[in-house]
């Protein structure tokens, strides 16, 4: 018996049974994995908040580190409509010219994105996308204080 499964980026796995042989999962490794996580994430705290308001929020020293991952630039619909516009782009980077703190930003490699944030240190990384079996060559900047 075969079911298909779909992963990331929309790409089908099959995965086999064997009547014969035990589970891949083994629900005794479970608790102590589950321990770590707790562990690793017991002084983490999660908010579900606007970014301006977060970034406000949590900006309170130098020491502070901001990772942003905002939707790439002209795919601000993709996630929600009116979730994050193109305005949003430049309320963000005005944000980011006061912070106290750093932050770390990668973004699509667009002339948009380089000329709003010019006043930052960007460097231009190549990678490749992987979605659906297809790798696609592509550019990404990380821009940072």
């Amino acid at each position: 018996m075969y079911l298909q499964r779909m992963g990331f980026g929309g790409m089908a796995r099959n995965m086999g049974i064997d009547f014969n042989g035990g589970a891949r999962f083994n629900l005794t490794k479970l608790e102590p994995m589950l321990q770590d996580v707790h562990e690793r994430l017991a002084s983490v705290i999660i908010e579900c908040m606007n970014y301006a308001e977060q970034i406000i929020k949590y900006d309170s020293r130098p020491g502070t580190l901001f990772y942003l991952d905002p939707p790439y630039w002209g795919c601000t619909d993709d996630y929600s409509k009116n979730l994050f516009s193109e305005d949003d782009f430049t309320v963000l980077r005005d944000l980011l010219s006061s912070i106290q703190g750093r932050f770390v930003m990668s973004i699509n490699a667009v002339p948009e994105i380089r000329g709003l944030f010019a006043d930052f240190d960007i460097e231009e990384v190549e990678l490749n996308y992987r979605v659906s079996g297809k790798v696609t060559p592509a550019k990404e900047l990380i821009i940072s204080n």
